[in-house]
């Protein structure tokens, strides 16, 4: 039996929608709050992963232990996670378990938000922060995706910063877990042995108090100017060149030629970059990732390599994508769309995956893409089609950045 697209949404606007698949071992749920750091006010940065943290600490009626013990005692994964667009929070579970696991997500969804449990996780916050700064790539990749968007909020720091994180009141949290947090703002995104209906009936009950709240997301002009920077630490032994270029958006129907493209420059053993600088021994690491957001994107290179390498790693990144569109050939788009396909596939065997996919997906392009229509079209994407991309978004970086070892004094 094929697997089954369903959906309904509730009189106070929350939006329920499944992947049915009755013979499917397992079930996975998930709420994906439409709401991240770009939807933050600057001196309010980190406070959706903040309130991440804080629907675990308990609900009126459950304290954060006993959310974990009844968790364990069902035998369901439960985890959650924030980005500059979503915030979730998602079980997976066998099917009989599904039905008190989400009951259970459904009350931490509206948690208490006590004084005492921001004070102390606002610390536990503040030294992920440090864990974060203490690694090299995390450091240069925030201070080049700062320079690349500026003002705009995409480039907000997901964690935020030690005084923002640290700054943030009780008064502050509810207010913004009231606001944003609207059942209008949430897609409940279900995949699996599912019993649909039964499951939308108990939402129902366990939600359709939630108030409606008409949260939206502002819409910020992004313009780019050209930077070149470097920063160095004592920490690192190795040189890392980074570079960022505009890429189609989430909405944009070229982002899946997009993807190859970056693919094809610099996703693994066979691409460009590895060929041209890893295996020659001038770089360590190479890579390109295509990231599609709304209303932006972003291509994403990188290089790990021997400082006494750097200026040349640099120059042979900026060659490699000057030479990129005329050197694609037919052999390069059908490896990279069958490895495309293939990680697709694989991500959406079980319900877990086919429940982050349905959700993601809702919460930022809005509406629901078969499997089979997306391995389609990503089939159908042409060699003219790579090309019209590399036209239309250049490859080469904006924004260069490169962190080196401290120079010797």
């Amino acid at each position: 039996m094929p697997v089954q697209y369903r959906e309904q949404t509730l009189p106070n606007g929350l939006r329920i929608a499944a992947e049915i698949d009755p013979q499917a071992a397992s079930s996975a749920a998930g709420f994906f709050v439409r709401s991240g750091a770009r939807d933050e006010p600057r001196d309010l940065m980190g406070i959706s992963h903040f309130l991440e943290h804080m629907v675990f600490k308990g609900t009126e009626s459950r304290d954060g232990e006993e959310i974990d013990r009844s968790f364990d005692a069902l035998g369901v994964n439960h985890n959650a996670w924030t980005s500059h667009e979503v915030t979730a929070f998602h079980v997976h579970s066998l099917p009989n378990a599904m039905a008190p696991a989400l009951e259970i997500l459904a009350d931490i969804m509206r948690p208490a938000l006590r004084a005492n449990d921001i004070a102390d996780e606002a610390e536990v916050v503040v030294e992920e922060i440090a864990m974060y700064e203490d690694q090299p790539f995390w450091q240069l990749w925030e201070a080049a995706s700062s320079a690349y968007f500026g003002e705009h909020p995409m480039g907000h720091r997901v964690l935020g910063t030690k005084e923002t994180v640290r700054a943030i009141s009780r008064d502050v949290m509810q207010n913004w877990h009231r606001s944003r947090f609207g059942a209008d703002n949430i897609v409940l995104s279900l995949a699996g042995n599912i019993d649909f209906d039964s499951i939308t009936e108990s939402v129902h009950a366990w939600c359709g108090d939630w108030e409606a709240t008409g949260a939206d997301r502002s819409s910020h002009e992004l313009t780019h100017s050209e930077q070149d920077f470097s920063e160095h630490s004592d920490r690192v032994q190795a040189a890392y060149v980074l570079g960022i270029a505009p890429a189609p958006a989430i909405q944009d129907v070229r982002r899946h030629a997009a993807g190859i493209l970056a693919w094809i420059l610099g996703r693994g053993d066979g691409s460009r970059l590895h060929w041209a600088m890893v295996d020659p021994g001038h770089a360590e690491e190479a890579y390109c990732e295509y990231e599609a957001h709304d209303r932006c994107g972003q291509f994403v290179s990188w290089a790990v390599c021997p400082p006494d390498q750097a200026d040349v790693v640099e120059s042979m990144m900026r060659q490699t994508h000057d030479a990129l569109t005329d050197s694609l050939t037919e052999e390069d788009l059908a490896m990279a769309r069958s490895i495309t396909r293939t990680g697709i596939t694989v991500h959406a065997e079980l319900p877990a995956g086919r429940m982050q996919r349905l959700g993601r997906m809702l919460t930022t392009l809005g509406h629901h893409v078969p499997l089979e229509d997306e391995l389609e079209r990503i089939n159908a994407v042409s060699i003219e089609d790579l090309r019209e991309v590399a036209d239309a978004w250049p490859l080469q970086p904006v924004v260069t950045a490169r962190l080196l070892p401290q120079p010797s004094a």
